[in-house]
């Protein structure tokens, strides 16, 4: 993580480290704590205990299904304020799993006054060496119910929908509550190399569905009329745990995320955009902005996105 953070090329840098990892003990978790960690993802896999058992390595701490259920707890006792939920959709009956999520939701909501900020749903995809058994795999209008289901029923949380997926099935359940999706992703060995691209079907860990861009997936997006945002303003400015739950469940957080997701994407245009997703880009930012009532807000965010724009500067948000 430290690596991470002091890594920079140009304006380039990451602001947020986010981790989807096994579960730590509560030294473990202090320790990353210590280096900065954003969200701490743990995917149960699978909350049926028969299926759990069946698919971990048994007389390990990987194959402790409660070791692993209290993983995120033990990160709260340790004073982590920002975790993630998942499970590997296809192990088991998806209602049951559905259950599983919203329960897991429910308690952290209860016992730690926080809930998860975000809840990945995955789907078992094909891969080397490996036989399927297909008795519970999730076809595409299951996992449609599964989307909608998991947004009504925890409306505050970022719902991640992954590469995994083709482009048309994403770009359909973007209207159905996703929240947040991946681009340019690569699962093989090697594969951020400039050798990678040609290997990925030689090494990859399992088929994706969308190997495009992320610039390809920016113009996308921009062009269906999503605001594209890589904000990390929340983070940065304290709003994480409790905090974080008195904006986004009653919806108060809205008065940030607009201007925050305009001024990051003013920044991937000025410095990563090709000219085309650009021309796009700056068409939607001045819709926004002209659909934003006139008043203290709005000035500011004009004067921050002229600083971006002919000042050269970055990292500004609300």
């Amino acid at each position: 993580m430290r690596k991470v953070y002091a890594t920079k090329a140009g304006h380039g840098e990451i602001r947020r480290v986010n981790i989807n990892a096994a579960p730590l003990d509560h030294e473990g978790y202090a320790t990353i704590k210590e280096a900065g960690i954003g969200t701490y993802q743990i995917f149960q896999e699978t909350y049926h205990h028969r299926t759990y058992s069946r698919v971990h390595p048994r007389n390990t701490r990987k194959g402790d299904y409660l070791y692993r259920l209290q993983g995120l707890s033990r990160a709260f006792e340790a004073g982590l304020d920002d975790v993630g939920l998942g499970v590997l959709f296809g192990l088991y009956d998806w209602r049951f799993e559905v259950l599983g999520l919203v329960s897991h939701a429910l308690y952290l909501q209860h016992h730690y006054n926080v809930g998860p900020h975000t809840i990945s749903f995955p789907r078992l995809r094909p891969a080397h060496g490996v036989n399927v058994n297909p008795r519970h795999l999730v076809g595409d209008d299951d996992f449609k119910r599964i989307v909608a289901i998991l947004r009504l029923a925890v409306p505050y949380t970022g719902l991640i929908l992954t590469a995994r997926e083709n482009p048309e099935v994403r770009r359909e359940l973007m209207a159905f509550g996703v929240s947040q999706i991946d681009a340019g992703s690569r699962i093989e060995l090697g594969g951020y190399t400039e050798a990678g691209d040609a290997q990925v079907m030689e090494r990859e860990q399992f088929s994706l569905g969308d190997v495009r861009s992320l610039d390809e997936v920016m113009g996308e997006l921009m062009t269906d009329g999503y605001l594209p945002s890589f904000c990390t303003s929340c983070y940065r400015s304290g709003r994480t745990g409790e905090h974080f739950m008195e904006f986004s469940v009653p919806g108060f957080i809205k008065e940030f995320c607009t201007p925050n997701g305009l001024l990051t994407l003013q920044e991937y245009l000025e410095d990563y955009a090709s000219p085309e997703t650009r021309k796009i880009g700056e068409k939607l930012i001045a819709e926004e902005m002209g659909q934003l009532e006139e008043g203290k807000v709005k000035r500011q965010l004009r004067e921050q996105l002229a600083e971006i724009q002919v000042k050269n500067s970055r990292d500004i948000y609300f």
